[in-house]
């Protein structure tokens, strides 16, 4: 049974899931960079663009250049953008050309786009080295206590497997669903995962100009970041836990036919 957030009807909300469009709300994107002369993107302009690197003694960040060194970003910044148009977006490239990274300048990447006061952090990696919680959960705690929303994208080879940031309680994980509908989204009951997206097959902008289509938790993320940022949009500041009971409440239920090649069913 559905538990009704006593200050917000669930009928208003679904109003504002179908009708938001981001305005006013700003969502870091922690990712690979934004190519940001992409004929799909030529209207959206970076309220952030920085690159962060390791020095070799910290990490370190610099202006960015619009650009994506691998194309993930970029198809990341393609869905939100076209959910939640109205959204202010920036770029924190943290991510190298094989979509690899450390701690350290992931770290340094969510630093800054909290220090500028974004809104919702677009997370669409995980680190499951269990020696580096400790370091995941100093930022993400120090979101959770500035109000800032995390949405993170789960493993692809299998969803129960623990990766960080989206095993921690307060983070909203999204796992990729077949599923066809662009604001459709799932609940998932029983897992620190518990939503599921569109991200099989997703048609998406990525770099050197191109159109791929694409699969992956990744890409299933930013649809439930962008549809979030359509709920705040209309309902302005909602807890980060606030913000998760009402997705919850507003997901659809999970049907065993949407699994994608991640989600393995015991016998």
């Amino acid at each position: 049974m559905k538990r009704q957030i006593p200050w917000i009807d669930l009928e208003d909300a679904r109003r504002a899931l179908a009708e938001g469009d981001g305005n006013g709300v700003r969502i870091a994107i922690i990712d690979s960079g934004v190519e940001t002369d992409h004929p799909n993107l030529a209207h959206l302009v970076l309220a952030h663009d920085l690159q962060i690197s390791d020095n070799g003694v910290q990490a370190e960040a610099k202006p960015g250049n619009g650009t994506d060194v691998f194309g993930h970003g970029t198809a990341v910044a393609y869905i939100i953008n076209k959910l939640a148009p109205k959204a202010s977006l920036g770029s924190f490239q943290v991510l190298g050309e094989h979509l690899r990274s450390r701690t350290i300048v992931i770290r340094e990447g969510v630093r800054q786009a909290i220090d500028a006061g974004y809104d919702i952090l677009n997370c669409s990696f995980g680190c499951g080295v269990k020696e580096h919680i400790l370091q995941y959960k100093d930022w993400i705690d120090e979101a959770y206590l500035k109000g800032i929303h995390i949405v993170a994208a789960c493993n692809n080879i299998d969803f129960r497997r623990p990766e960080w940031p989206g095993f921690f309680p307060s983070v909203i994980t999204v796992n990729m669903a077949k599923v066809s509908i662009e604001h459709e989204f799932f609940r998932v009951p029983g897992n620190l995962v518990e939503f599921a997206a569109g991200g099989v097959d997703v048609e998406a902008a990525w770099r050197a100009k191109q159109m791929r289509r694409v699969s992956g938790s990744s890409f299933a993320a930013p649809r439930v970041a962008a549809l979030l940022a359509r709920l705040l949009s209309v309902f302005g500041s909602l807890h980060p836990l606030e913000a998760k009971a009402l997705l919850l409440n507003l997901a659809e239920d999970w049907r065993p036919e949407l699994r994608a090649s991640n989600v393995v069913y015991n016998s």
